[in-house]
């Protein structure tokens, strides 16, 4: 049975929209962009550029589209008609209302660059994800992901518990709202469909002539290196394209926000660090389709088991900034010497440390590495170990055992 998931962006969009008259939503496709938006204001006029007529009107002549579509509008995959943009701009600077205009769009590279281009500083740009573990399956508001005991403790408070095998099934579940919320319940056909539309919509208009069926051998080859350090040169070996080709297409999928980044933390005081960037998915859902993985019972003992679990609670930790409209300042952390830091948040003018585990009772020499932090430009602030722990605990004063439940 469907059921709409109350999302916790929807307080951010509603404030942002009594300041700004523009307000854009990207993210990857299906993410609930649209549906939470038409929740929040299901009067306001809604156009999508899916739709052809629409499309070829706001690209020939934006002013008359504006004209037949008077704001309070809601504009959906806005990236097709860029044409407007630059009418949207008149409109603000003529005193349009707070909260005239709200736009979504699947290709979020491609908004930033219009709106940085026509709208800067005329425009509220947030970026919405997946369905949050808070989300889904917690209670009451969150804050941002913070280290701090009341933090933790609010965090305890308001999610479900679970143990190894219910935190699996949350990994290989996923975070799609048309899957979790019982719209489409049958999961293969679901991710199926998904990445087909992808494919032919999403990357066929950001570069034409792409093999679909290569292409999609070469994600399934991205998603079997969740969690590690990006080696574009083994991914393209898999598939058979060149390293350039490769390259591209990582940056389309990073572009249309399938895939992210952790980039490493250094500075002239760690000059061992490693310079790869680290490659997650944004649906560990997405991850178990594409390699396979047909239960969560069989993904528990898989090969990728550590790797996706700490894919899922990279990725938890991040949406618990952006649904704020917070960009989060996050790297990781390894050197030559073979000392790693799995997460490092800096917030509050520190470096926060982060270790993630399936154990529930990892060993405390895995936090040695964080000390590598007390030479670094920013102080060493609170640390945690994520882990399969069922209630929150603590190594000592300046080190949390977190379980991931409660992420």
């Amino acid at each position: 049975m469907q059921s709409y998931i109350k999302r916790g962006i929807e307080q951010t969009i509603l404030s942002v929209s009594q300041s700004y008259s523009a307000v854009i939503v990207t993210g990857p496709r299906q993410v609930g962009k649209t549906t939470t938006l038409r929740q929040l204001a299901p009067n306001r006029r809604y156009v999508t550029l899916d739709d052809i007529e629409s499309r070829q009107l706001a690209q020939k002549d934006p002013e008359l589209f504006l004209s037949l579509n008077p704001a309070p509008l809601l504009i959906d995959e806005v990236q097709y008609a860029p044409q407007l943009f630059s009418r949207i701009k008149i409109a603000v600077d003529s005193g349009a209302a707070p909260g005239a205009y709200w736009m979504t769009g699947s290709q979020t590279f491609r908004l930033m660059e219009l709106a940085q281009e026509s709208l800067a500083g005329r425009a509220a740009i947030l970026r919405m994800t997946s369905l949050s573990q808070h989300e889904i399956y917690g209670s009451g508001e969150l804050q941002a992901f913070k280290v701090d005991l009341p933090s933790l403790q609010s965090r305890v408070a308001c999610g479900a518990k679970a143990d190894t095998a219910e935190q699996y099934s949350r990994v290989w579940r996923g975070s799609m709202p048309g899957y979790v919320s019982g719209k489409f319940p049958q999961r293969e056909v679901f991710y199926g469909s998904y990445l087909n539309s992808y494919i032919e919509r999403d990357i066929g208009d950001m570069q034409s002539r792409v093999d679909s069926l290569q292409f999609s051998d070469f994600i399934r080859a991205a998603a079997c290196r969740v969690g590690q350090l990006l080696n574009t040169h083994d991914i393209a070996l898999d598939v058979g394209v060149s390293d350039d080709t490769a390259k591209r297409w990582l940056l389309l999928l990073e572009k249309s926000g399938v895939i992210f980044y952790l980039r490493p933390y250094s500075n002239n005081l760690l000059k061992r660090a490693v310079k790869t960037p680290k490659l997650y998915f944004f649906d560990t859902g997405l991850v178990a389709h594409l390699t396979k993985y047909s239960s969560a019972e069989i993904l528990i003992n898989g090969a990728i088991n550590c790797a996706i679990l700490e894919n899922y609670v990279v990725a938890e930790i991040l949406k618990s900034y952006s649904n704020l409209g917070i960009e989060p300042i996050a790297h990781y952390y390894r050197d030559r010497d073979g000392k790693e830091i799995d997460l490092i948040l800096e917030y509050d003018g520190e470096l926060h440390p982060i270790e993630i585990k399936k154990s529930a009772s990892p060993p405390t020499e895995i936090v040695s590495a964080f000390k590598v932090l007390d030479s670094a430009a920013l102080p060493r602030g609170t640390g945690a170990v994520i882990c399969a722990k069922p209630e929150l605990s603590a190594i000592d004063r300046g080190t949390a055992i977190v379980p991931a439940w409660a992420i």
